[in-house]
């Protein structure tokens, strides 16, 4: 196998073979159609024939919440079941993850547009980190997983909160103490900080080579109102840079350095879960890909 591919697709395809498995995606970018660079997403050439599934399937303009993730993975999950296979997620989306593993059932509640518009307009005037402050007040433990330039899911814990008079963190924790619904094991790849550091300034280098800046271009000329989807690491900047409002050089600098600090926040958050089994990845180059599948 290619010592370049060594990560979660990679092995999961890999994995997807020797054990007669299906994979089913839990990235919140990459169900996205016509965002495809940025996210990271596998190609055909990629997936090997191995069937994916929750991928290339929502529009960038739509919104889609973690419940709708759950209900529709399930029906993916249990899909797969049923015809003797395996299912394998793959993906570093936290909240999709813990809503499978752990049965969350995430608020589904509403939306307050009135509500949602005054907290856009207060971001406007008073500047993201007055929404992001205030959240923190109402969920500090919620808040440890959510970045200061995240304004969806920071406006999220402010609207979960009115509506229901209870906070994110009480309402998860409500939620686990459901019956789980599958039986399941988790492997989390890890390595040394500066070596995965070095694969995401990598990465990003790639994305651009392959044609980001285009990809945002024709996003922002076929949606007329600028997609919730394009908050996203990667084409926020990319937008920033296309307004004129940064150089070039400074997007590639704020891509690498919010992808760093997105891995940073992913590591902490997969450390809670129990019973994890970590699979150490400390040199991407020297990494035996058979001794992890012997280890899954």
């Amino acid at each position: 196998m290619d010592q370049q591919h060594l990560g979660k697709t990679g092995i999961s395809i890999e994995l997807a073979k020797r054990i007669d498995g299906e994979v089913v995606s839990a990235d919140s970018m990459q169900i996205y159609k016509y965002m495809d660079i940025g996210s990271a997403k596998p190609t055909k050439e990629e997936m090997q024939g191995i069937p994916h599934y929750m991928l290339d399937f929502v529009e960038p303009s739509k919104r889609y919440s973690v419940a709708d993730y759950k209900k529709e993975a399930t029906k993916c999950i249990k899909d797969i079941i049923e015809k003797g296979k395996t299912p394998i997620v793959v993906g570093g989306t936290g909240l999709y993850i813990n809503s499978l593993i752990y049965g969350i059932n995430y608020a589904d509640t509403k939306i307050d547009q009135e509500y949602r518009d005054l907290l856009e307009k207060e971001a406007e005037k008073k500047g993201l980190d007055s929404l992001y402050e205030k959240a923190c007040k109402i969920d500090k433990e919620a808040m440890q997983n959510i970045s200061r330039n995240d304004k969806k899911r920071i406006i999220r814990v402010l609207e979960i909160y009115k509506q229901t008079g209870k906070t994110k963190t009480e309402l998860d924790k409500q939620s686990l103490q459901n019956e789980k619904e599958f039986d399941f094991k988790v492997f989390i790849t890890n390595m040394q900080r500066d070596k995965l550091y070095e694969k995401i300034n990598k990465r990003v280098d790639i994305m651009l080579e392959q044609g980001l800046i285009e990809e945002v271009k024709k996003l922002l000329e076929k949606y007329n109102e600028y997609p919730t989807a394009m908050q996203a690491i990667g084409y926020k900047e990319t937008k920033l840079y296309l307004d004129g409002i940064i150089t070039k050089e400074e997007m590639i600098e704020k891509i690498k350095m919010e992808t760093r600090r997105y891995a940073k926040r992913q590591l902490t958050w997969f450390r809670q879960i129990k019973d994890a089994i970590w699979l150490d990845m400390e040199d991407p180059e020297e990494t035996n890909i058979d001794k992890i599948l012997e280890v899954i």
